[in-house]
């Protein structure tokens, strides 16, 4: 159901703990200022099982690239270097993020919005987006 839900432009909503999980995976000041002031875009698309999520800003954009339970190098937004693998499980696409730091991210499909759910060191941040028409 993921696969069929995710395609599409998605626009941040709001956002709530984002500060505390940018501490937790060990982001600085400076950083987390423009981090909680940023709203991001996330554009999915799905092909052939490949996915690809191009999450920007203003200042940066992040293109993931992947296929489902095939582990991938991934450099986060932040700047860790990861081992991530992604799996679906009904309408959630869950990624495990392996390295110094380990960190889990869902995304929760609807039709027309999604809930991400990040988690690191105890932490959890939740964003709201909803799908542009």
């Amino acid at each position: 159901m993921a696969e069929q839900y995710a395609p599409g432009t998605w626009i941040m909503e709001n956002s709530e703990n984002f500060d505390e999980y940018m501490k937790a995976v060990g982001v600085g000041f400076a950083k987390r200022v423009i981090g909680n002031a940023a709203k991001p875009k996330q554009e999915i698309s799905v092909d052939n099982g490949n996915w690809k999520i191009v999450t920007s800003t203003t200042v940066t954009s992040v293109v993931l690239e992947f296929e489902l339970n095939k582990e991938f190098d991934e450099t986060t937004a932040d700047g860790r270097k990861v081992k991530s693998t992604c799996t679906v499980d009904g309408n959630k696409l869950i990624t495990e993020q392996k390295g110094e730091l380990d960190s889990t991210i869902i995304r929760d499909f609807t039709p027309d919005s999604f809930v991400m759910t990040l988690t690191a060191k105890g932490v959890t941040c939740t964003r709201n987006y909803k799908k542009q028409q």
